[in-house]
């Protein structure tokens, strides 16, 4: 095989992927078992159907972990047990996410920290869990930010909060631990056609506002993350590191 392009393989790597069930998390998991990786998807429902019969078709190993990363409990020792169940762990991807939309003036405390909980404490907590199994081998996490961690965004005040946490709390874990060969960096979604942005999809106004300020004009296809996954996962990046890198068609540029 070139040289240059076995750097993206992943052969005999095992990858941890949260949220690996739905949306964009799923397409990671197709991508991370198409080239080569094993996998442990973490999700609230302990269903992944459809990352289980794309592993079939690989002949992957692919194996599904229940819990809830709000829960304290439900984070304790999780990482341990699924890279025990692989076989080990080289790759994290922080993936899981979710949405609550109201203006900042009535946003609801227990959504403020639902979303806090998952988008920034479960980060901190499931990296610090897997960097310590990396921490003689070294490995790859990848956080999953989004343009919120540069921009305000409009009645997503959690969202935004915790996404700027994680640009910041990549920057931090990556300056602390690349002495152990631990790169940590983040893709920063643009505006991808998920079920998380199906409202904006099918808000008329909005659509059109998001769509005018893409230099591409269109939403992204969810399989158009996975190089920049592949990258920062792979031995192809093992010299970047702290980095939060947008896939977003052009939107920042305007």
């Amino acid at each position: 095989m070139n040289p240059y392009l076995s750097q993206f393989g992943l052969d005999g790597k095992f990858a941890i992927v949260t949220g690996g069930n739905r949306g964009l998390g799923l397409e990671f998991t197709k991508a991370l078992l198409g080239a080569g990786a094993d996998v442990a998807v973490i999700c609230r429902s302990g269903q992944a159907d459809e990352a289980v019969e794309a592993a079939e078709e690989l002949s992957r190993k692919l194996v599904v972990l229940k819990a809830d990363l709000t829960s304290d409990e439900d984070r304790r020792g999780v990482i341990q047990r699924a890279a025990e169940k692989l076989g080990g762990l080289n790759i994290l991807l922080n993936n899981a996410g979710i949405q609550h939309r109201a203006p900042a003036a009535d946003f609801p405390m227990d959504k403020w920290r639902e979303v806090i909980e998952l988008h920034l404490t479960a980060v901190f907590d499931l990296s610090q869990q897997a960097a310590k199994l990396m921490w003689e081998t070294g490995g790859r996490i990848v956080n999953i930010a989004s343009m919120v961690s540069f921009l305000a965004g409009q009645s997503i005040c959690a969202y935004t909060a915790a996404k700027s946490g994680v640009a910041g709390l990549t920057r931090a874990m990556a300056n602390e631990w690349a002495g152990r060969g631990i790169t940590v960096n983040a893709i920063a979604p643009g505006y991808f056609a998920t079920d998380m942005t199906a409202s904006l999809q099918k808000d008329p106004k909005r659509n059109t506002e998001i769509v005018a300020h893409i230099p591409m004009a269109r939403w992204g296809d969810p399989a158009e993350l996975t190089g920049a996954m592949l990258l920062l996962a792979s031995e192809a990046g093992r010299y970047i590191t702290g980095q939060i890198i947008a896939v977003d068609g052009g939107y920042l540029l305007r």
